[in-house]
């Protein structure tokens, strides 16, 4: 197998001049662009005129040593990533080395094909660096139409996404938006058309589910006069309202076959006629088409048209669901309590609540966090939203009901058992009474003994408690 393509720019900075020579000689035969001083302040200087990927110091030298360097290095580049070489290896080197923001440490003397890999993911870390700066200006740059309609997430599966809508937003290729019910097809939509030539003609939209085949054809490509029963005016469709913009077609699976081919030849050549017309009409119309169903098996079925599902799939996007993009939730979860506020002050969420939204399934996608966020903003007795204040079947994954009691008596968890155990004794094991006594809810009172092992936290059916009313 041949070795690596190695690439990158390296810093090499060591008073040991022949050592680092001989370094800087060996990097480059592996491909790496290596440029090597032994004095630290020369090594900084020649960071501030040119730029490099990895600094690869020594840790002691005189003046000042590697960690210094590096620090000043930061200040310099922060994106810079650091590798300390060191004949001193202990705990607290590694720790000081780390604090100050290095990768890894290398023990000196070290072979070369012992800091070969350290190298390599080095480069990978910067290249890493380098893109979340970049995806960070493409989101700064990308236009949305409020803060409420925004593409949000850190994770890898919406990087793609972003990175595509900026290459795509640009030209008038026909896209496909593909993924689950609830993941933001439209929104991708909306942001392609906002960041396109065409930002300033209209976004119209269009749901294939919702119309029966008749009507459909006839709000995508109007009517003339007395075409059909009821009929009594000509009407433009929407593809003469989005002239100039963009027709967005949702749930294009869900089109006739006769459509279909109506819709291909818009596609190929511009050209359409109005239901009950003759006149040859043109559209110049960007088509961003969505579907929540696997067209290869729709095709395969003879439920699509091969030759449509080809023109549609110029560009796809394919938005991950939610439950691919765990990491995201917290980021959505702030989203919609800054822009979809229910009361007039703000609500934070607590970490158990974070905890069983981020562990749940989320089959309704985008679309049911954000309810579940309204519902527990409306719920929420606080200025906290609890898992008590989420779905039944939310709360359940919340971190809860201890199989043993805590080890340390004096803990504040045991102290909060002893507590609830104590109230709910004196009010009978009634918990209407003990909730109250607790000022608490019985939602959270539930939530107490249940956390706590100190019962199934529900009344036995038919057995109503005392003062509880149905």
């Amino acid at each position: 197998m041949p070795p690596p393509q190695r690439t990158g720019r390296l810093l090499v900075v060591d008073d040991e001049v022949e050592l680092m020579t001989a370094l800087c000689e060996s990097l480059r035969d592996e491909g790496f662009e290596a440029e090597g001083f032994g004095d630290p302040g020369a090594g900084l200087d020649a960071l501030g005129r040119g730029e490099f990927d990895v600094l690869l110091s020594d840790l002691m030298m005189p003046g000042t040593d590697g960690i210094q360097l590096l620090r000043q290095a930061l200040r310099v580049d922060p994106h810079l990533v650091g590798v300390i070489m060191t004949g001193q290896g202990s705990i607290q080197t590694a720790v000081d080395a780390m604090k100050a923001g290095a990768l890894d440490y290398v023990l000196k003397p070290f072979r070369l094909q012992q800091v070969l890999p350290v190298l390599d993911r080095a480069m990978e870390v910067r290249r890493l660096r380098l893109e979340n700066v970049r995806l960070r200006r493409v989101i700064s740059e990308l236009t949305f139409e409020s803060p409420r309609y925004h593409v949000v997430g850190d994770s890898p599966a919406v990087r793609k996404v972003l990175r595509l809508v900026e290459k795509v937003a640009g030209t008038d290729a026909t896209v496909l938006v593909r993924g689950p019910s609830g993941t933001g097809k439209e929104l991708i939509a909306r942001a392609i058309h906002g960041n396109s030539r065409r930002r300033d003609k209209p976004l119209v939209t269009v749901n294939c589910a919702t119309l029966q085949e008749s009507l459909l054809e006839s709000e995508l490509f109007g009517h003339e006069r007395g075409s059909f029963t009821g009929a009594d005016k000509a009407k433009a469709g929407l593809f003469e309202v989005a002239e100039g913009g963009t027709l967005f077609v949702d749930e294009v699976a869900e089109m006739s076959p006769a459509l279909q081919a109506k819709l291909l030849r818009v596609l190929e050549d511009g050209h359409y006629r109005r239901v009950g017309g003759t006149q040859e009409r043109t559209a110049d119309v960007r088509v961003v088409a969505a579907t929540n169903k696997p067209l290869e098996e729709e095709q395969r079925a003879g439920r699509f048209r091969e030759d449509l599902f080809f023109r549609l799939n110029v560009i796809t996007v394919d938005l991950p669901a939610l439950r691919e993009r765990p990491e995201d939730i917290p980021l959505l979860v702030d989203h919609f309590l800054r822009t979809r506020q229910v009361g007039k002050v703000p609500l934070t969420v607590s970490p158990d609540a974070v905890a069983a939204l981020v562990r749940y399934d989320w089959p309704g996608n985008i679309r049911e966090l954000a309810n579940v966020i309204e519902r527990a903003q409306i719920l929420a007795e606080g200025s906290e939203i609890t898992p008590d204040d989420l779905p039944d079947n939310l709360a359940a994954a919340a971190p809860h009901r201890r199989e043993h009691p805590p080890e340390s008596p004096d803990s504040l968890d045991a102290a909060e058992c002893r507590h609830v155990a104590e109230v709910l004794r004196r009010a009978g094991g009634n918990k209407v009474h003990a909730a109250k006594a607790l000022g608490v809810s019985r939602r959270t009172l539930y939530r107490l003994i249940d956390r706590h092992g100190l019962g199934d936290g529900r009344e036995q059916p038919g057995r109503p408690e005392p003062g509880a009313h149905p």
